[in-house]
Parts: C-alpha cells; sequence; structure tokens
C-alpha cells in the first residue's frame, strides 16, 4: 500500500508544482489543465488555464494537486508535509525559500528531537515541517 498526497491550490497550483521542482528536485511527471481535459465543455470561465491534475514525484515519495475555484481555496489546516532534510543547512535553505512570503509557525531552531525544525506554510498555502533528525543512538 502507498499514501500519496493531494494539495488544492486557489490558482496556482503550476507555479507551486514548478516552484517545488526547482527548488526541492522534484520532477512533475504529469500537467493538465482544464482546457486540454478530454471533454473541456463543462469548465467554467476563466478556468481554462489553471490545473485540473498535476503529479510531482519528490523524493521517495509522489504529490499531486490541483487549482479550485479562488473563493473555495482555503490554506492548509491542521495538516503538515514533512520534509526530512540531509543536512542542516539543506533545512535551512528550504526553510528560507518556504519562508519568503510564507508564514512561519515555529522558526528554525534545535530541538530534542532534531538538529533543526520549523513549521511554516509557503505562499501557496501548504504547510510543511522542514527537519533534519537529530542522529538515534542504537
Amino acid at each position: 500500500m502507498k499514501l500519496h498526497t493531494y494539495l488544492n491550490y486557489g490558482g496556482n497550483c503550476a507555479e507551486a508544482f514548478r516552484f517545488y521542482e526547482q527548488h526541492l528536485g522534484g520532477k512533475i511527471i504529469f500537467m493538465m489543465t482544464f482546457a486540454q481535459m478530454p471533454d473541456p465543455k463543462d469548465i467554467l470561465p476563466g478556468q481554462e488555464n489553471l490545473i485540473a491534475h498535476a503529479t510531482m514525484e519528490l523524493g521517495e515519495t509522489r504529490i499531486m494537486g490541483s487549482d479550485v475555484p479562488k473563493e473555495r481555496f482555503q490554506p492548509m489546516r491542521s495538516a503538515y508535509l514533512s520534509l526530512f532534510a540531509e543536512s542542516d543547512a539543506e533545512a535551512e535553505r528550504i526553510y528560507n525559500l518556504f519562508a519568503e512570503g510564507g508564514e512561519i509557525f515555529m522558526p528554525i531552531q534545535e530541538t530534542f528531537f532534531a538538529t533543526r525544525f520549523a513549521m511554516l506554510r509557503d505562499r501557496f498555502g501548504t504547510s510543511w515541517m522542514v527537519l533534519h533528525n537529530r542522529p538515534q543512538a542504537a
């Protein structure tokens, strides 16, 4: 069994996925606008260039997403994507990228379980935990 995350955006899904691809090393493997759907006659005016579905490989998982009408979109609440960095420097780099235009809930810092840990929402509305785990004793 596999579990993947599906994200909704308020009109900036393509921008978010391209940002994650560029800065997190992901790879977009599928992206389709509403106008590209097999039967686009039922789409709402102004929705043509919004994303109907996108899929990205990111590390050892996939994230999927689409745009919803702006008036229905709400930033992610009560759930976080947890991104495990390979080093403190990588965790800080990613944190700084997400913090720009985002909302910080917990600044990056050392904790009892991680040498770097932060909680924030990026400018696209996605909530993240960014961490570099503390080495575990055997």
